[in-house]
């Protein structure tokens, strides 16, 4: 196979230019998104060199303790980012979200690294932080979702939920429909990608190792280990957020918080 081909600073400044052009066209048709398409640029290329770095010292050192530390570090960001994504917030809401992107984020990836590909050890740097990155990034969005879905859902179908209480339902009963719904938004984006790739789209990582120079049997069997896996990450997020979220939403005399409706 043929080797990668090495980019310098020159090669970013001219990918930039495409990002200059859409500033352009921004400020043309007003827009008003030139300031968060500048803003953008300069964080992606900051925070990525800045990752660069730190994955490379930690490839460096090869050591447990520094790879646990930087995958904890990647995980509150995103659980931070998570937070930020939510339209309606309770207390602890930010603690169920963060508690859902660890436990399944840390899970999927220790399982896929360790027993799917058979790392020895299963913390090998380079292979352990790209697959917690990619379980990170993909599972965030579908977690925010069904956790966003779940808390508007409780303001919009309050009446439906207390109805079910006044009925005699259990607290579990009563928002089932609504724990099913939510779920099933934070899922949906998973799945249509996994109905997609290799077709409409080439995802990230097989992309990747293709430019890199791999074996396209290999790029292919990487990347359907790394769609399975994000899908389980995703459902496994999803139902933990919601389900911690459940009995946040209600007070000890069963009845829906009024903080949710501010």
């Amino acid at each position: 196979m043929n080797e990668y081909i090495p980019l310098n600073l020159l090669n970013i400044a001219i990918a930039a230019g495409f990002v200059l052009l859409a500033g352009l066209a921004s400020i043309a048709l007003r827009l008003g998104l030139a300031k968060s398409l500048g803003i953008g640029l300069l964080r992606t290329a900051i925070q990525l060199g800045l990752a660069g770095a730190a994955i490379g010292f930690v490839f460096g050192i090869k050591s447990i303790i520094w790879v646990l530390l930087l995958a904890v570090v990647m995980t509150a960001f995103a659980g931070r980012e998570g937070v930020k994504r939510l339209k309606t917030r309770i207390p602890g809401s930010g603690l169920d979200i963060v508690l859902a992107i660890s436990l399944s984020s840390f899970v999927v990836a220790i399982s896929v690294t360790g027993v799917v590909i058979g790392a020895e050890p299963w913390w090998t740097p380079r292979i352990f932080i790209p697959i917690m990155g990619m379980v990170l990034g993909n599972s965030l969005t579908g977690i925010s979702l069904a956790l966003d879905r779940f808390m508007n859902a409780c303001v919009e179908k309050h009446s439906e939920i207390e109805a079910r209480l006044t009925l005699g339902a259990n607290l579990n009963e009563a928002v089932l429909p609504v724990v099913r719904d939510s779920i099933r938004t934070g899922m949906i984006p998973s799945i249509n990608a996994m109905n997609i790739v290799g077709v409409v789209s080439l995802p990230g990582m097989m992309t990747g190792q293709l430019l890199a120079g791999a074996d396209p049997k290999d790029a292919v069997l990487y990347q359907i280990i790394v769609m399975y896996m994000l899908v389980a990450a995703t459902a496994m997020g999803s139902i933990i957020a919601v389900m911690l979220a459940r009995r946040r939403v209600f007070t000890k005399d069963m009845t829906l918080r009024e903080d949710l409706f501010v």
